[in-house]
């Protein structure tokens, strides 16, 4: 970041893109909390069913609406904490035989990585609903918003 000033109008940019975008963003969650979306996943991880690997298709979901209302012109400039766990756990993986073995090591990063892409997408639509202006003094999930797109 070069300057407070840069940082400031990207912040601007993000409650500007999120705002565009907020029916969509709203259709997305409703969609990814339906039954048969993430409460049958999570129910899937623990009955160690294969469909939990669908859950992956959902958190990519997620993670390309982020993508889009980047305030970087990279748009793929996102916490580095954030992209290794969609690295692991939206990779496309597919069910093998051979990870009912190492079932918790295989398929518990789908999880994690689908409740980081949500928690975003829940973040995004509640403080682009909430704030009118990017505020100078934030609230801790718009900060974690910030934080995600490198401009905190």
């Amino acid at each position: 970041m070069k300057s407070l000033e840069e940082a400031l109008a990207k912040h601007d940019v993000l409650l500007s893109n999120i705002k565009q975008n907020l029916p969509d963003l709203e259709k997305l969650l409703a969609d990814v909390d339906s039954h048969w979306k993430a409460e049958d996943m999570f129910y899937r991880y623990y009955h160690r069913s294969y469909k939990v690997f669908y859950i992956q298709s959902l958190t990519k979901d997620i993670y390309e609406t982020l993508k889009k209302i980047s305030p970087n012109e990279n748009k793929e400039d996102m916490a580095s904490f954030f992209l290794n766990i969609i690295k692991e756990g939206a990779s496309g993986k597919e069910f093998k035989f051979e990870y009912n073995r190492t079932w918790e090591k295989t398929c518990r990063p789908f999880l994690e990585a689908f409740f980081h892409s949500r928690y975003f997408l829940e973040m995004t639509i509640k403080y682009g609903k909430k704030y009118e202006k990017a505020p100078n003094l934030v609230d801790s999930g718009w900060a974690a918003l910030l934080e995600l797109y490198n401009i905190r």
